[in-house]
């Protein structure tokens, strides 16, 4: 049986998840640190790849390399842009994901990786930019899924950036720029490595906080990861039936 890749950036994003299979098991062979098991009959590998869009890059490549999922879900927490009807501890589901930092900046203006003519991926006569579709099909499970539940999960483009965002103007921006819901550190490098394997991926996250003026008093990152985890196990049980 082919597993389900279960991917975040930092151990507390997954600990719910681990702590929720049945017969763990810790790969010893592994780059980087994955964690087998299965939920409802389910088989599952769950790894914190690290922080930021190198680390999950390697880490999403080396996973699948070895493992051969069919299906890879993200989670984690991310930052709602102003706009986007999100709250502290709401849910949000990726349509795409989009890398918001690659690009030029010129006198008149942003230019993305388009406009400049420099795909990030190709496949045969299809090409791909800053912008990284994700799973159509499971999304749309994840929704009624949440609605069947009474769960508060908003589906929207996400932007993958180097440097969060620390203020309410560059939130802005971005929101606009790109038509997104909220910002992460690591979910397009990993869409676009599932995307070169021709995996489906899905990508699931709690919201910990507001893009505004960096604040972190008005944080909660722990309710945010909870949330999302708590939701992913969830997905993965109704999968399972």
């Amino acid at each position: 049986m082919k597993p389900t890749l279960i991917m975040a950036a930092v151990p507390r994003e997954l600990e719910l998840l681990v702590s929720a299979l049945e017969e763990p098991y810790r790969d010893p062979d592994t780059i980087f640190p994955a964690t087998e098991g299965t939920i409802g009959g389910r088989r599952l590998v769950c790894c914190a790849g690290g922080i930021g869009k190198t680390n999950a890059a390697s880490a999403a490549t080396s996973l699948v390399e070895r493992y051969r999922p069919e299906l890879i879900v993200i989670t984690g927490c991310g930052g709602a842009y102003p706009g986007s009807g999100l709250s502290v501890g709401d849910l949000a589901l990726a349509s795409d994901e989009i890398f918001g930092d690659e690009g030029v900046v010129t006198p008149t203006g942003w230019l993305d990786l388009g406009q400049m003519e420099l795909p990030l991926l190709t496949k045969g006569e299809r090409s791909w930019y800053n912008s990284i579709p994700l799973a159509r099909h499971e999304a749309q499970k994840a929704m009624k899924l949440a609605g069947n539940h009474g769960l508060r999960l908003v589906r929207g483009r996400f932007v993958t950036v180097s440097s969060c965002s620390g203020t309410k103007g560059r939130g802005q921006e971005l929101a606009r720029r790109y038509q997104a819901v909220c910002e992460n550190m690591e979910g397009a490098a990993i869409a676009l490595t599932a995307l070169r394997y021709s995996i489906p991926c899905l990508e699931i996250r709690g919201i910990s906080n507001l893009v505004e003026d960096r604040d972190m008093s008005r944080w909660d990152i722990g309710r945010a990861v909870e949330a999302a985890q708590r939701f992913v196990i969830k997905v993965i049980e109704e999968m399972s039936k």
